[in-house]
């Protein structure tokens, strides 16, 4: 026989329940939230660097200045003297490039801010995801029509969102050829079929293993 001080309790019980839904919904939208993911951070630079022009206007391979991506890890800040090769001769006394001219005759790099910053405890690899035909611009958006207000971030770069990629790659897959076309579209328009096509003939089957990006 059930207690008669039981049916004291389902008031406080239901409640607590309906407290700990509210809770753990207000979390999960905090947590999706670009001011907890930062999608949307745009640090100032020491350098007004516009890729709309370089990338955008001049046409640019990302691959110029960010040279490691297909082989390592990260893709890396372009030395300095990758961007004198063109400014020695090109806007060499622009106001705007003193940081440059300063760190090429000091040997010190110049102080970029990282826009792009996952925590510690999570990997990733540029190389494993360019090499694949994930292109550029799924995870860092029209990077080519960022001005010298700088770059930001334009993706959340949560775990949730880089599980739905892994789950389901064909949307943002593209021959290897046109990994850093901003504006690629597939000949026929059905990216779908071309991501299906890409995922088979690739054998890709990006893994959901929490040991994956968590080592």
């Amino acid at each position: 026989m059930v207690p008669s001080w039981i049916n004291g309790l389902r008031v406080p019980l239901l409640v607590c329940f309906v407290a700990l839904l509210g809770y753990a919904g207000l979390l999960l939208l905090y947590g999706n939230a670009p001011a907890v993911t930062d999608a949307g951070y745009q640090p100032t630079q020491p350098v007004p660097f516009s890729h709309a022009v370089h990338a955008g206007e001049l046409g640019m391979d990302c691959r110029y200045c960010h040279s490691s991506v297909e082989k390592s890890a990260f893709a890396t800040v372009p030395a300095t003297s990758t961007c004198m090769n063109c400014h020695q001769n090109i806007l060499g006394n622009s106001e705007q490039l003193v940081p440059v001219r300063e760190s090429h005759e000091t040997g010190l790099p110049v102080t970029w801010t990282r826009v792009h910053d996952l925590p510690d405890f999570a990997y990733f690899d540029h190389s494993a995801h360019v090499r694949r035909g994930v292109g550029c611009v799924s995870c860092h958006g029209r990077i080519d029509t960022m001005d010298e207000s700088g770059v930001y971030q334009d993706q959340p770069l949560s775990m949730g969102w880089c599980l739905e990629c892994h789950r389901n790659p064909e949307p943002h897959l593209r021959p290897l050829d046109q990994v850093t076309n901003m504006t690629f579209v597939p000949p026929d328009g059905d990216q779908l079929a071309l991501g299906r096509e890409l995922r088979k003939s690739l054998n890709l089957n990006p893994s959901t293993d929490c040991s994956t990006c968590h080592r």
